[in-house]
């Protein structure tokens, strides 16, 4: 059977997994595992894309990544393309070292998004690379330690003065919170996973240390692998084959949530060749065309003002500049005065609107 093309669009919550060939190792000792980190670190930073949760194994890794305006094919073969020559030439071998390509799955963030940080953490418990949570805690090989504020965040790009940027205030109030522009996306996103727990870190990362030791006991979490109808069965596709075709959800391997997710995903996924490239012009024109088309005024679009269409003209603003016209997230952050985590979160509204308004791209010719 062909392989199915990937789903993706800006702002879309993935699952991304890949395994050593013939299951073999990755990462032979932490000199490997610091080369993946810096270099993972730098890509994550230069296409604007969020990781929410990580995890090295012997011979594979794990990583949870919200897409920004670079397609998620092209952040991975930087990754896996750079790493896999790096390695090679330090170990003095030649030829694949991934087993074919990645696995990517798309998942619906509302229910999906913590269960999936605290299953991809546990992974060196599962794996054995660790014996318990405490030792957990303190492993530099996986996102939960960062969470926990044990250890540095090495997905924070070295660059000067990034030191001064770890040293966490004690309470997450509102000019400490993501969308602070001064913050790099990396403690913005690891800012916006402890902000699900709590509003003051001690409190926040209590809570899910908890959250995560009660994951402990629940396995490998098979209903977190698959697709919409694996899901439907709770994980087991055995018990698919007693259900009646009408009570099982819509599912596609590429993709877990429940059906109406999948459906959506589904649809957008065959708009996606339809989405126009656009003659790039300035920010400012783009601000004053959406504006006008709205009827919005572009100053109160510019100040953040929360009115309808106000909120709409950021949104379409986002996405057909990142979308369609290849700006960064950095450079339509800095004209519309948000962080580029809201930018991105903003592109995904404005494609919703853009799909329920056609006459959107007539507005750019």
């Amino acid at each position: 059977m062909p392989r199915q093309p990937r789903l993706d669009s800006p702002g879309l919550l993935q699952h991304v997994m890949a395994r050593g060939i013939e299951g073999r190792e990755i990462f032979k000792d932490d000199q490997d595992r610091t080369s993946f980190l810096d270099r993972f670190a730098t890509i994550l930073d230069e296409t604007q894309t969020q990781c929410y949760a990580w995890a090295l194994i012997l011979n594979h890794f794990h990583l949870l990544l919200r897409t920004g305006p670079t397609p998620l094919s092209k952040v991975m073969r930087r990754l896996m393309t750079g790493y896999a020559v790096t390695f090679n030439k330090r170990h003095k071998r030649s030829g694949h070292l991934f087993q074919n390509r990645y696995k990517s799955i798309v998942c619906e963030e509302d229910p999906y998004l913590l269960e999936l940080i605290r299953y991809i953490h546990l992974n060196p418990v599962r794996a054995g690379l660790v014996k318990d949570l405490k030792e957990l805690d303190k492993y530099p090989w996986c996102g939960h330690a960062t969470i926990l504020g044990k250890r540095a965040n090495p997905l924070i790009p070295k660059q000067p003065n990034t030191q001064n940027r770890r040293n966490e205030p004690n309470r997450l109030n509102e000019r400490d919170r993501p969308n602070r522009p001064d913050k790099s996306l990396a403690e913005a996103t690891i800012e916006d996973v402890v902000l699900h727990f709590g509003d003051t870190l001690n409190v926040a990362r209590r809570s899910y240390r908890q959250f995560i030791k009660n994951g402990i006991d629940q396995g490998t979490r098979p209903d977190l692998q698959g697709g919409g109808l694996v899901r439907s069965a709770g994980g087991n596709k055995v018990d698919l084959l007693g259900r009646k075709k009408e009570d099982r959800e819509k599912g596609d391997e590429r993709i877990l949530g429940g059906g109406e997710f999948v459906e959506t995903i589904l649809a957008d996924s065959e708009k996606i060749e339809g989405y126009k490239f656009l003659k790039k012009v300035s920010l400012s024109e783009l601000v004053e065309t959406v504006s006008t088309y709205l009827d919005a005024d572009k100053y109160e679009v510019l100040s953040g003002n929360r009115r309808k269409k106000n909120c709409h003209a950021r949104g379409l603003i986002c996405f057909l500049a990142a979308k369609s016209m290849g700006y960064k997230f950095t450079d339509i952050a800095e004209i519309l005065r948000i962080h580029p985590v809201t930018a991105g979160r903003c592109a995904e509204k404005g494609k919703k609107l853009v799909d329920k308004d056609e006459g959107i791209w007539e507005i750019m010719k």
